[in-house]
């Protein structure tokens, strides 16, 4: 169902938003790492998923999107998994961790219209990235927010920058809160130079 799912999204992304993808040369290869993009809409994570492609990425997803059954269905089937961010327990860890050391991708979308909770998921997205002892590569979304927009051809771009390591070059460890300042700010800074 993914792949199915992907393929048919790029073709109309591609079509209608004329999708931009720019420096895909920096994810990583042969390895499972965290994708941290700007969110604003339903748009953003279609367009996140399909410029990874033919590579498939786990999404984490806000539990109440899962409410209702055939929703909760398709989003399973995208490789989408629940997590309650109001009272984030052990498992909203445990999932991602677990997919990570399996070398699979999870993405994580802090917010870019509800700025409460924007450093918060930083924070788990630097988290569970030392956890897991991978890399988060930063990424952002710039286009339409919904269908309407998507319809009206506005473009349709996603930047990705580094990798952010959890270690510094001498081997130390980087501390949650260290990873949480570098990830916020090159995030803010590709957004920009989509912007420009």
């Amino acid at each position: 169902m993914y792949t199915f799912t992907a393929n048919l999204a790029n073709v109309v992304l591609r079509i209608f938003g004329r999708t931009k993808i720019i420096n895909k040369e920096k994810l990583p290869e042969g390895k499972g790492y965290i994708v941290s993009c700007s969110h604003i809409g339903w748009v953003d994570v279609l367009a996140l998923g399909t410029s990874l492609l033919p590579k498939k990425i786990h999404f984490m997803a806000k539990k109440e999107l899962f409410e209702k059954p055939k929703t909760a269905r398709f989003l399973t089937s995208i490789n989408a998994f629940p997590v309650d961010r109001e009272n984030p327990g052990p498992s909203s860890i445990k999932t991602p961790v677990k997919l990570l050391k399996e070398d699979k991708i999870v993405g994580i979308f802090p917010s870019g219209t509800r700025s409460s909770e924007d450093v918060p998921l930083k924070r788990g997205a630097a988290t569970i990235a030392n956890l897991a002892k991978v890399p988060i590569v930063p990424a952002a979304f710039s286009g339409p927010t919904d269908l309407k927009g998507l319809l009206s051809g506005k473009k349709i771009k996603v930047i990705f920058g580094d990798p952010i390591e959890i270690k510094t070059e001498d081997g130390t460890k980087k501390d949650v809160a260290t990873i949480t300042t570098e990830l916020s700010e090159v995030m803010a800074e590709l957004q920009k130079k989509l912007e420009q």
